[in-house]
């Protein structure tokens, strides 16, 4: 009786051992985009230059903040959360004034717009940008980052109707924020 169960005890796991090296595991799923998103026409010039590569491709959910001047409505700061999935799941960062984006371990990165740029696919959302890095701090995903492409917007527009002095708006919006560093 003994001698039986050691002999199905070897023999489980010479299954266990056949079946492991017959089944290769699968390879993990990399993230290689070196282009960033697909830009439509009209959108060459957010095309980030030659020498920089994908780093690291943010969802951001929040508002475009605006102020009534009396006259137009003036843009105040971006407001947003910054999340690692489509489905605003898995938070990251933020996103605000600077325009800043800010890890939640706590690198930031500041840029400036490159002049002459930008692109309007949607007339109901706020245009397409591409940015470059004027400071970065911290250690963490946005320490080495060099150019931002804003895409894929929703929302975010100055309101069309006047308001009344000073009046802040918050305007939502959502947009894919794609960062880039040097190869």
């Amino acid at each position: 009786m003994h001698y039986r169960s050691i002999k199905s005890i070897v023999g489980l796991f010479a299954v266990i051992g056949v079946f492991c090296f017959a089944v290769k595991p699968m390879p993990a799923t990399t993230f290689d985009n070196n282009n960033g998103p697909e830009l439509p026409a009209g959108c060459d010039s957010i095309q980030v230059p030659e020498g920089n590569k994908l780093a690291f491709h943010a969802y951001a959910r929040g508002a475009q903040v605006y102020k009534w001047n009396g006259a137009t409505w003036d843009f105040v700061a971006p407001v947003a959360t910054l999340y690692a999935e489509s489905d605003y799941f898995g938070e990251v960062g933020t996103h605000y004034v600077g325009p800043q984006w800010e890890s939640k371990s706590g690198s930031k990165v500041k840029a400036a717009r490159v002049p002459d740029t930008g692109c309007v696919p949607d007339s109901s959302a706020i245009a397409w940008l591409l940015l470059k890095k004027t400071q970065t701090s911290g250690n963490g995903i946005f320490t080495k980052v060099t150019y931002v492409q804003r895409t894929n917007t929703t929302g975010g527009v100055p309101p069309t109707d006047p308001g009344s002095p000073n009046e802040v708006r918050e305007v939502p919006y959502t947009a894919e924020y794609y960062f880039y560093r040097a190869e």
